[in-house]
């Protein structure tokens, strides 16, 4: 059955819509736009089912019929989004992959400051300060939807979580886990402002994680991939546990 509302087409690859979507690959227009991209069939359903739906819709010409897909073009279209059909090799150039899986969305950023969570939502929540790899953005956004985590804090200079890696790397977490950005100095008394254990990943006079005594919520913070914490990070820590 052919859909209600009209797919728009797209044949060229000069079409401002297309430079457009391919621009949110890049941080700077990302921010400008306050635009992030994603893609995948699976990915773009974990955001539709955490409330999220896309506010451009991009298909292949070539995709495979699911009712997934169906049911995301539908919303999307009912949310008054667009929906664009187009080439595999266009969409190729969109997404930056030289296999594309047939369908992307371009969705609105979402208010990552810290007055936005409810801390009292979750137990646990991860914190990590200048996280600087996209995949290691994701694994922990994984890792604390695994955990039933409330999100994810990100202190001070981090990966950008709403980059294409980085979303591609959470396999949907980044529409199902709270996310929160701020500076260490914020954080602080943020976090003291209210309940809350300050729990350090560290290896200086740390006990082990097993049977440590955590109190809910615990916020477990982690640091620098290679440099790890700054020591005066973690003196300001209720606790520090080692594996």
């Amino acid at each position: 059955m052919a859909p209600s509302y009209e797919r728009r087409q797209i044949t060229g690859f000069s079409n401002p819509t297309v430079k457009f979507i391919r621009s949110l690959r890049e941080k700077k227009h990302r921010k400008r736009e306050g635009k992030l991209l994603a893609e995948g069939l699976r990915l773009l359903t974990d955001a539709r089912e955490a409330g999220r739906v896309p506010e451009m819709l991009v298909l292949s010409t070539q995709r495979d019929a699911h009712p997934l897909l169906g049911a995301l073009e539908r919303d999307v279209a009912a949310a008054g989004g667009e929906v664009i059909e187009t080439t595999p090799d266009i969409l190729a150039k969109i997404t930056g992959k030289s296999n594309p899986q047939g369908v992307a969305g371009v969705f609105a950023e979402w208010d990552t400051s810290l007055d936005a969570l409810d801390r009292s939502s979750a137990d646990i929540w991860l914190v990590a300060q200048a996280l600087r790899d996209p995949g290691n953005l994701g694994t922990m956004l994984r890792t604390g939807d695994a955990l039933g985590a409330g999100g994810l804090i990100l202190i001070d200079d981090c990966a950008d979580p709403f980059s294409v890696e980085a979303v591609r790397a959470s396999m949907g977490a980044v529409f199902t886990q709270k996310l929160a950005q701020a500076r260490w100095k914020d954080f602080v008394p943020w976090l003291r402002g209210g309940a809350g254990q300050l729990v350090a990943a560290s290896l200086r006079e740390a006990v082990p994680y097993r049977g440590a005594p955590y109190a809910a919520p615990c916020f477990l913070l982690v640091g620098n991939e290679s440099q790890g914490l700054p020591e005066e990070y973690e003196a300001e820590c209720d606790l520090r546990v080692t594996m």
